[in-house]
């Protein structure tokens, strides 16, 4: 039971890490990595709800009708979004305010809606828990990581996720900073990088 419940955690982690696996999430995954800040944000935001929803559908997997069982998943997902954007503009308002329209948008996330279709509306609580925090934190070092690579690349900073601190001059005062990398299609390379990367290290 417990190396089961390992398993569903660590496939999350690499095996079925969203944006370089499933590429699943690549909406989110593309805008809001311009930050270090913006970008882990967004990935713990999205695991609460991904942990949360997994929960609920879990538990009520054999109450709600097949027939309309995704009006019920998307219900349950919304809900969770609206706590969400509520905590964020309690305790965290100028995050809330740099992701912007994306935080509602959660709701509309495929990984979310994916793992509540394939696995939790299947499976029993315990291992529905593991599978969304698995693929929760998988989603959040991806959005880190490509949020470092941007950020360093593009404006030459590295900014502290919820502490408002930003260094700057990281790579020294004579690198000119490649903003491209900051802009919409410089998100485009960078993920393509990012997915050749994760390929080949995958072969191996």
């Amino acid at each position: 039971m417990a190396k089961s419940i390992a398993q569903e955690f660590t496939k999350g982690l690499w095996a079925e890490i969203p944006p370089f696996r499933l590429v699943l999430g690549l909406c989110p995954t593309l805008a809001v990595t311009k930050s270090v800040e913006t970008g882990i944000g967004m990935g713990i935001a999205t695991t609460f709800v991904l942990v949360c929803s997994n929960l609920i559908i879990s538990l009520l997997r054999k109450a709600i009708p097949k027939g309309v069982r995704i009006v019920c998943f998307i219900i349950v997902i919304a809900t969770f979004v609206t706590v969400v954007e509520l905590l964020m503009q309690a305790f965290a308002y100028p995050l809330f305010q740099k992701l912007g329209i994306f935080t509602p948008l959660i709701v509309v996330n495929c990984i979310i809606l994916g793992r509540a279709e394939a696995f939790a509306s299947k499976n029993n609580v315990v291992p529905s828990l593991a599978d969304g925090f698995g693929i929760g934190v998988g989603f959040t070092l991806s959005l880190g990581a490509l949020s470092v690579f941007r950020e360093v690349l593009g404006n030459n900073t590295f900014t502290i996720p919820f502490e408002g601190t930003s260094f700057t001059e990281v790579l020294g005062s004579s690198f000119q900073p490649f903003t491209f990398m900051v802009e919409a299609p410089g998100a485009f390379v960078c993920l393509g990088l990012m997915l050749c990367i994760m390929n080949i290290l995958g072969k191996k």
